[in-house]
């Protein structure tokens, strides 16, 4: 075997292992460790190729890449890496568009109907993923409404645009030299990605996020048996496998299905029902605490389980719930955080908030582990989380969110809800949680009154 061979070989061992201790958060860095040394081996065998011709443009993108790569790990907070990492897909789908382009604007007159094939997947994946990651990337960071854009018929447009892509698909396989079919594909594949993605609420991100991961490891895969690379088919096909995998369990977590969420408007505000409900005469109002009536509850709790959100994201609350969370465990009382799959705006959001706040991950729990434990609990303590708490999700069928597994804060002896406002989350439901008899709000800034409560909880200490 060659040194390139070798070189591709334990980097793909590499890759495997690190996707395996991925799986739980004890061995999670050290999966990101050797992922990284995976694709530092491929790097530098790809540099020994005897094929290079030239490495001058090699040298300027790897200079390139590590300047722009410096920036964006150093400054972009923890609270920002879910748009971080929908504007990386849109990257990595970009470049291996581009590439299978400059293959057809080289080779198109010579191509044969199953190379011409394999670059036109390429391309038309890998454009309507780049235009999609965008998309995803601008509506997380509120640079496009949150909620669904629609309009009548809209997924008969997207159908038929999908439809005439596979058309000229099948017409430039057959007739590679036909350029004007090509790139108008090309033109209809990033306009298509505009198209998915718009009508899709931002409550359904981590699914989407999971999505077009799949995406573009498939499009990497593709690229790697256009370019007869075999750690490109290795990585890509890793990459793909586990975000569709990915996509599935979070779409389980949601009792939902791929097609409810690519084509169901999840998160679509009815403002006629808002209305009717905002002017329900009998609409039982929310009690509400302040900081110092909550600090009398908890100094009189053994055990409190608290449910973070994507609330908490966006306040930066998560290093002063570690500082109220160390009073509380100071003072023997026992807490738990309750981790909801789809909390926040991807896969394992909450994780990683946490984790940076050095909460240690024994002390976070799943769903399923963590909800027979809430009717035990003498606070449920929730932290910017509305739909998966909201407990309608049980019986009102007609809810966007009926059968979406929750967070059973409900059924703990008091429920304390920091938040903003009453508003409802992306689904558009009011949550019922709020007015119940047990269930307190204290409003305000999350990051701001966790750091009040962290201040004033004096039990048993001298501050």
């Amino acid at each position: 075997m060659t040194l390139l061979q070798l070189c591709y070989v334990f980097s793909a061992v590499l890759f495997i292992l690190g996707i395996r201790s991925l799986s739980s958060p004890e061995t999670a860095r050290r999966g990101m460790n050797l992922a990284s040394l995976g694709m530092l081996v491929a790097i530098i065998g790809t540099l020994f190729s005897t094929q290079i011709v030239s490495y001058t443009w090699i040298i300027a993108g790897l200079i390139a890449g590590t300047v722009l790569s410096l920036p964006i790990s150093l400054w972009v907070p923890m609270t920002k890496i879910p748009q971080r990492i929908a504007f990386s897909h849109a990257g990595g789908a970009l470049a291996a568009c581009l590439i299978g382009i400059a293959e057809y604007y080289r080779y198109h007159a010579s191509l044969t109907s199953m190379n011409m094939g394999i670059i036109g997947a390429e391309v038309t994946l890998g454009a309507l993923t780049f235009t999609g990651s965008l998309v995803v990337a601008a509506k997380l960071h509120g640079l496009l409404p949150g909620h669904p854009i629609t309009y009548k018929g809209q997924n008969v447009v997207n159908l038929s645009l999908f439809a005439v892509m596979i058309g000229m698909l099948i017409y430039v396989i057959v007739y590679p030299e036909m350029n004007i079919v090509f790139y108008t594909l090309l033109s209809l594949a990033f306009l298509f990605g505009l198209f998915l993605v718009t009508p899709i609420g931002a409550a359904d991100m981590p699914v989407v996020i999971a999505i077009f991961n799949a995406y573009g490891g498939l499009t990497g895969a593709i690229m790697g048996f256009m370019l007869a690379n075999r750690i490109q088919i290795i990585t890509g096909a890793l990459d793909g496998a586990s975000g569709f995998i990915l996509s599935l369990l979070m779409c389980k977590a949601m009792n939902r299905s791929i097609t409810n969420v690519l084509f169901g408007a999840f998160g679509k505000i009815d403002t006629s029902a808002e209305k009717t409900s905002s002017a329900d005469p009998n609409k039982k109002e929310p009690q509400v605490i302040s900081v110092e009536e909550a600090l009398q509850f908890f100094e009189q709790a053994k055990s409190v389980i608290i449910a973070p959100g994507y609330g908490m994201a966006a306040s930066q609350a998560h290093h002063a719930l570690r500082e109220f969370v160390d009073k509380l465990k100071a003072n023997g009382i026992s807490v738990k955080y309750a981790i909801h799959p789809v909390a926040g705006r991807m896969p394992g959001h909450m994780n990683v908030l946490l984790a940076e706040a050095n909460v240690p991950y024994t002390d976070l729990f799943d769903m399923d582990d963590i909800n027979p434990e809430f009717p035990h609990a003498d606070i449920a303590l929730v932290v910017g989380a509305n739909d998966v708490t909201n407990p309608s999700a049980r019986y009102v069928k007609s809810s966007p969110i009926y059968g979406m597994p929750i967070l059973d804060v409900d059924k703990a002896k008091k429920v304390i809800v920091l938040k903003r406002s009453m508003n409802p989350g992306f689904s558009g439901v009011d949550n019922e949680l709020y007015t119940r008899d047990h269930t307190w709000m204290l409003f305000g800034d999350a990051k701001e009154s966790l750091t009040q409560l962290a201040y004033g909880f004096k039990r048993g200490w001298s501050v």
